[in-house]
């Protein structure tokens, strides 16, 4: 199951996701507000962090949950601070039930990756792509156009028909037509 843990926070942060089931994985633990006490009326354990990249909206609340429930935090970059282990592009991590495999994806930020289920129903897109065709920003540190347009292809090839569920950094997820939403993306991208 897969719940957003910040739906209705009024703070400066990114969607949290809580990957309920066998690993119990937080997916971005947001910024800017009590984050624990969520998961703890949500689920009966965490067991690890993941992150799809270190923008402090995505990362502020990585010390407190970590505190809270004594677990280690994976992402791509292994010489970060708040990095425990990294996550290699194209390998796999298990999130709930499910494994996915990790997409490399710079250009929003160096250390970005998505994270597409095995069967390819389900991607967690971090600041890459947003629904309705919104794309991250490439005007902070590390950000860079061409490199985002090149992330975003890659996330278009390594999906199919099969993709149901898109869940964004930031705004909505999308249930329907998800790759569509990447298509635009990409085209909104190139276009700018």
């Amino acid at each position: 199951m897969i719940s957003n843990l910040a739906t209705d926070v009024r703070a400066f942060t990114s969607n949290v996701f809580l990957v309920d089931g066998d690993r119990t994985v937080l997916v971005d633990p947001g910024n800017e507000f009590d984050v624990v006490s969520r998961v703890e009326d949500a689920a009966d354990g965490l067991d690890a962090v993941v992150l799809t990249h270190t923008h402090p909206d995505h990362v502020g609340n990585v010390p407190s949950v970590v505190d809270a429930f004594d677990v280690d935090v994976w992402g791509y970059n292994p010489d970060h601070d708040l990095v425990d282990h990294p996550i290699d592009a194209d390998g796999t991590i298990r999130l709930g039930d499910n494994d996915y495999r990790a997409l490399y994806t710079p250009g929003h930020k160096d250390d970005h990756l998505c994270f597409l289920r095995s069967d390819g129903a389900v991607v967690f897109a971090g600041d890459l792509v947003f629904a309705n065709g919104g794309f991250g920003r490439t005007d902070l540190e590390e950000g860079d156009r061409e490199v985002l347009v090149d992330s975003i292809e890659r996330l278009l090839e390594a999906t199919d028909e099969s993709l149901r569920a898109l869940h964004a950094g930031h705004g909505p997820s999308v249930e329907r037509d998800a790759r569509g939403h990447i298509e635009l993306a990409l085209r909104g991208a190139r276009n700018r």
